[in-house]
């Protein structure tokens, strides 16, 4: 994988040691049928939170998968964590094989359309433990990903991330780097983003 040119910008390359990226990670036939049986047959839901004196809808919908073990919190309550799927636990063993990396859950998420997004945040909860190594399966409408530096908001990086590719997240990128979907203008189909994660027990 060529990493260099995918993230040259403005004259300052972003860290490779931080990033893994295979834009074809999947074919299209898989990356397809995936798609079709998650976009059915996982329970997304919609969940809320308090923003300064009043609750609002995130805006993209969710589902956890994991381990029996494995438990989140999020905003001090309990995240419900579904049993694997074997499609999800069988490419949660193909991308631990390859990167030789630990993952007991996935969180996936729903972004129906143009209008739904992920504002800027770094992956920091205690649950992730130091240094966490996620990895990032996108299925779906092709998105920008975009990230800018925690102290510097002018090193600023898009990433387009396509159908069936996979970015795997390491190092100190969630202390040192934001990362953000941004809304769109523009018309958009759904799209699926699955992230491999390592939380609760069995984390560093």
């Amino acid at each position: 994988m060529d990493q260099l040119s995918l993230f040259e910008n403005e004259g300052y390359n972003f860290p490779e040691e931080l990033l893994d990226f295979d834009p074809d990670f999947l074919k299209p036939q898989e990356a397809d049928h995936l798609f079709n049986l998650l976009l059915k047959e996982v329970p997304w839901q919609q969940t809320s939170k308090k923003m300064y004196d009043r609750t609002v809808l995130t805006p993209r919908l969710t589902a956890w998968y994991g381990d029996k073990k494995a438990s989140y919190q999020l905003a001090g309550k309990a995240i419900v964590t579904n049993q694997w799927l074997e499609p999800l636990a069988a490419l949660k063993r193909r991308i631990e094989q390859q990167f030789h990396c630990t993952f007991n859950s996935v969180l996936l998420n729903l972004y129906r359309d143009n209008k739904d997004s992920v504002a800027w945040h770094r992956d920091r909860e205690s649950e992730l433990g130091n240094r966490p190594v996620i990895g990032s399966v996108s299925l779906g409408q092709a998105r920008f990903f975009d990230f800018r530096k925690v102290n510097d908001h002018s090193k600023k990086y898009s990433l387009l991330l396509k159908h069936g590719s996979l970015l795997l997240m390491k190092g100190n990128l969630q202390e040192t780097w934001e990362h953000r979907i941004a809304k769109s203008a523009q018309k958009m189909q759904a799209r699926i983003n699955l992230t491999f994660r390592l939380i609760g027990e069995g984390k560093e």
